[in-house]
């Protein structure tokens, strides 16, 4: 037997995630002592990135070849994931808790009759339950699943990935032919950013609420993000008012993160945005008001104008890195 990993890669780099889940994966098979095979869709650019997941726990990828499987589309992804979990007569695949992923899971869980137990943050314990966040992450529940096919996915930054120096064997896995006939979706055009790292895969992620007044203040949110080679975010006001992108916006109704560090400046700390930063190792707010919600929240705390603030923590922080 084995557990089955969704391997998500773009363009032929694979996400931080998938490397997450790679590792959760083979610790999950220590505990019950069976391998991990990693899946793999769409075009590759080089064989060498496949052996590598051996590094982070597959002891065998199965890649689906093809131009047609480049853009994700999750439910022709669970049909051939299906296809090949049948043929393996496997009762376990763990997906990554992002985009994708949360996408993916349900339409998998669904057409393969699986139970479907998202967001999970450790391993089961010995009764063979899983730890997940609940409430907005004010609450931690223990749910253990009971049928015999199961569909989890891992909540990022859950685990840290340490590599092994071991390679994994790599095969060729054809589906059937009328599945690329069944894509419904097309992509068009792909717009992507450039030199700023995805919230997704930040460690380090700096944050601006409407304390801020207005977007032209927003230079010095990106210059300290700069200087810590973070990410940048908003909360929804910011969003909503048209300051920053939508794909920015974190809370409740937007992306969920959970870097080492999450630096939040100018936000009064609802519990919407609250519960989108929560799962941060490390919470640090910047706020003029001694009464902003936040502050309760928060790790390392500094009232104070962000104004005056900002600038001063960037210029401490060149000067510690020795930046001119």
């Amino acid at each position: 037997m084995a557990i089955f990993v969704f391997a998500d890669q773009q363009k032929g780099a694979f996400k931080k995630a998938s490397f997450e889940t790679l590792y959760y994966a083979s610790q999950l098979a220590k505990q019950q002592q069976q391998e991990v095979v990693a899946v793999v869709m769409g075009e590759m650019n080089s064989a060498t990135s496949l052996q590598d997941l051996g590094r982070y726990g597959a002891r065998r990828v199965l890649h689906v070849d093809g131009n047609w499987l480049n853009d994700f589309d999750a439910r022709l992804y669970a049909r051939i994931l299906k296809q090949i979990l049948n043929q393996q007569e496997a009762s376990l695949c763990v997906l990554p808790h992002d985009f994708n992923g949360r996408a993916l899971a349900p339409y998998l869980a669904a057409q393969w009759g699986a139970t479907l137990l998202t967001g999970v943050t450790s391993l089961p314990d010995a009764q063979g339950c899983f730890q997940k966040q609940v409430f907005s992450g004010k609450a931690i529940a223990w749910i253990k699943p009971n049928a015999a096919r199961q569909v989890i996915t891992l909540l990022p930054n859950t685990f840290t990935p340490q590599p092994a120096d071991q390679q994994a064997e790599v095969a060729q896995w054809q589906p059937l032919q009328e599945e690329a006939q069944q894509r419904r979706i097309r992509v068009k055009e792909v717009q992507t950013t450039q030199g700023r790292v995805p919230l997704s895969e930040a460690s380090i992620i700096v944050s601006g609420g409407r304390g801020l007044k207005g977007p032209e203040n927003w230079g010095m949110i990106e210059q300290l993000a700069d200087v810590l080679g973070a990410a940048t975010a908003c909360s929804r006001p910011v969003a909503d008012a048209g300051w920053r992108p939508h794909h920015e916006h974190v809370g409740q109704t937007g992306l969920t993160v959970r870097p080492n560090l999450y630096i939040a400046i100018g936000i009064s700390g609802a519990i919407q945005h609250l519960a989108g930063v929560n799962g941060s190792k490390y919470i640090v707010v910047i706020n003029k008001d001694p009464e902003a919600p936040f502050f309760q929240a928060a790790d390392y705390g500094i009232v104070g104008d962000a104004f005056e603030v900002v600038p001063r923590l960037i210029e401490a922080i060149k000067k510690y890195k020795g930046i001119s």
